[in-house]
C-alpha cells in the first residue's frame, strides 16, 4: 500500500495541490488567516523553486525589496528549502539571516507529503536599529545596492508576534493541513481512472458495507465472477489487493470520525469495521503514518 501511495503522490501531487489551491476551502482560509494575523500564507507542491510569498498581498515589504537581488534571493530560497524537506514529515520552523521566522507545515496524501503550507516573514520581538544595522551590513557585503532608508522603513514594518501567538499560528496551520489532507484523499479517489462495471459495483458494495465483515469470496459472488478473476481484475484497476483496498476505505472513514474529540478510538475502530483495536492501530499507522491518537492530537 505504501508503494502505491508513493507512486500516486508523485504522479498526481502537483495536480492535487493545484486543485486544492483553486478550492473555495483554501481561498477562504487563506484570506481569513492573513486578515487575522497580517501574515502571508502560501501553499506549494514539494518541488517548488520560487519564493513562497512573492506577490502575496501580505508579503513583508522588507523581504519583497531584498528578494530583488540574486544573492539574497538565493539565501531566501535556501531558508525555505531547509524547512520544506518532505523527509521531515512534520511542521518545521527556522530563522533567516534577517532574524525573521519562516514556517512550513506539510500536507499529505496518505503517508506522502504533497506540499507545504508556508507562512512567516515575521519577528518575535520588535526590530531594533542595531539589528537592522547588522542586517544591512550583510546585504552591503553581498554587493547589494539599494536605498537603505527605504529598506530600513520596510524592515520596521515587519509584523511582530509573541512566542505564544506564533505557536498558536502554527497550531492553526497544522489543523488546516489536516483538513487539506482529508480533501486531498477525496480528490485522489475522485480522480481515479474510470472503473469497469464489475470493479465499480465491487467498490460501491465495499463502501456500503465497509463496517461489516467482508471477504473476497463474498464480493466476487456479488459481482458474479470467480474469486480468481475478481482478484486479478480488482488489483489491476486499483493497484491494491482486496484487503488493502478495504483497509484504505475504512481508514478514510476513521479519519473523519476521529475529528470528533468525543468519540472513543475503540468506538471508531469498531464502527468502521475493525474487530481488533490492535489491528486498527497497526493498519491506521501503516496508511496514515501516525497512530490514531497522534492524528487526533494534530487535527482537533
Amino acid at each position: 500500500m505504501r508503494v502505491y501511495l508513493q507512486a500516486m503522490a508523485s504522479k498526481l501531487g502537483k495536480d492535487i495541490v493545484q486543485r486544492l489551491l483553486d478550492s473555495k476551502l483554501f481561498q477562504d482560509y487563506q484570506q481569513a488567516f492573513s486578515e487575522a494575523t497580517r501574515l502571508p500564507l502560501s501553499f506549494h507542491p514539494v518541488e517548488n523553486w520560487q519564493l513562497a510569498h512573492r506577490g502575496n498581498k501580505y508579503e513583508n515589504p522588507f523581504c519583497s525589496l531584498v528578494s530583488q537581488w540574486n544573492p539574497s534571493c538565493a539565501m531566501c530560497l535556501e531558508t525555505q528549502a531547509e524547512i520544506s524537506n518532505p523527509a521531515l514529515g512534520k511542521p518545521a520552523s527556522t530563522v533567516c539571516l534577517a532574524g525573521l521566522y519562516e514556517a512550513a507545515i506539510p500536507v499529505k496524501l496518505g503517508e506522502e507529503v504533497l506540499g507545504f503550507l508556508k507562512t512567516g516573514q515575521m519577528a518575535l520581538k520588535k526590530p531594533s536599529k542595531r539589528q537592522f544595522n547588522g542586517v544591512s551590513k550583510k546585504l552591503l557585503a553581498w554587493g547589494i545596492q539599494t536605498d537603505l532608508r527605504r529598506l530600513e522603513e520596510a524592515y520596521f514594518h515587519t509584523t511582530v508576534l509573541t512566542k505564544d501567538q506564533y505557536e498558536a499560528v502554527l497550531r492553526l496551520l497544522e489543523v488546516f493541513a489536516q483538513h487539506l489532507s482529508l480533501t486531498a484523499d477525496r480528490v485522489h479517489l475522485e480522480d481515479a481512472p474510470a472503473d469497469s462495471p464489475m470493479v465499480a459495483k465491487a467498490k460501491a458494495y465495499i463502501e456500503q458495507r465497509q463496517a461489516e465483515p467482508l471477504t473476497l469470496a463474498e464480493v466476487a459472488r456479488v459481482v458474479n465472477t470467480s474469486t480468481f478473476h475478481f482478484c486479478k481484475m480488482f488489483k489491476k484497476a486499483t493497484r491494491l489487493t482486496f484487503t488493502e483496498y478495504v483497509s484504505l476505505v475504512r481508514i478514510q472513514k476513521a479519519k473523519n470520525l476521529l475529528l470528533n474529540p468525543h468519540a472513543r478510538i475503540s468506538e471508531v475502530a469498531f464502527e468502521v469495521g475493525f474487530n481488533s483495536l490492535t489491528h486498527f492501530n497497526r493498519v491506521f499507522r501503516k496508511v496514515v503514518g501516525m497512530s490514531p491518537t497522534a492524528f487526533r492530537g494534530s487535527a482537533v
